[in-house]
């Protein structure tokens, strides 16, 4: 164990350095869901703010989880991500590239959870958020891909995407009917679902976005914050797969 707490520390030291270099950084959060002092996204040394929570407070995945890859992966990567948030669309692509090389033979397992930050991108991240889930409700888990895939190809970001537009732009692809999507969404049924995510995310010292959390099959759980390089993530889940 202390081999491997070595290896972590190892591994972050560079991680920090990125960071604090400015190669990388999440939009921030701070405090709780009514806070307002919200550090500037373009500011990167900002983004490493010291975390209040554990990521041993992660929630089990499980069926209400939306899952790209082989459910029982040895490691799982679970992210929390706002669909407005800059860093969370390069992120995303980033995560697309560990899925083609270790989805494919099941050593990977990546899980979507909702992190809206309502400071940063009021209204829209929510709407964005709940619309994703009426459609993994309607469309199935591959919907629910295709829908954050194609989504983080056509949003600008930062609270700029033109929701009356890209929304039923995406729903008519994925074949969904945009009133039942429509329906779903004005009932509420996936807003504590949302809000159980976000206060997930805190609890596990999520501070901004995008903010993950790998899983190794031994329970053993990593920190990986903000928008990190293929090969830093390629790092991280090279160690995960050790401590099987």
């Amino acid at each position: 164990m202390n081999e491997m707490k070595q290896k972590i520390n190892n591994f972050m030291i560079p991680i920090a350095i990125l960071i604090a270099g400015g190669l990388v950084a999440g939009a921030i959060f701070f405090g709780g869901r009514g806070a307002s002092n919200v550090a500037s996204n373009t500011t990167p040394t900002q983004a490493i703010p010291q975390p209040t929570g554990s990521t041993e407070n992660i929630n089990p995945i499980t069926s209400a989880d939306h899952v790209r890859g082989n459910p029982d992966a040895p490691v799982k990567i679970v992210e929390y991500s706002d669909f407005e948030c800059p860093f969370c669309k390069r992120f995303h692509l980033t995560m697309k590239q560990v899925m083609d090389e270790y989805g494919d033979d099941g050593q990977v397992a990546w899980v979507y959870r909702q992190f809206p930050l309502d400071q940063l991108h009021p209204v829209k991240a929510r709407l964005e958020a709940a619309t994703s889930e009426c459609v993994a409700e309607l469309g199935g888990n591959d919907a629910f891909w295709k829908f954050s895939d194609r989504f983080f190809e056509l949003t600008p970001s930062n609270n700029q995407t033109d929701v009356d537009v890209v929304l039923p732009q995406i729903i008519a692809e994925l074949g969904l009917s945009q009133s039942a999507i429509d329906a779903c969404v004005s009932s509420g049924k996936y807003d504590q679902h949302i809000q159980d995510d976000v206060d997930n995310a805190v609890a596990t010292g999520g501070r901004g976005t995008p903010w993950s959390i790998v899983m190794s099959a031994n329970g053993e759980t990593f920190p990986l914050s903000g928008a990190q390089p293929y090969q830093s993530v390629k790092q991280l889940i090279d160690v995960a797969l050790k401590a099987q």
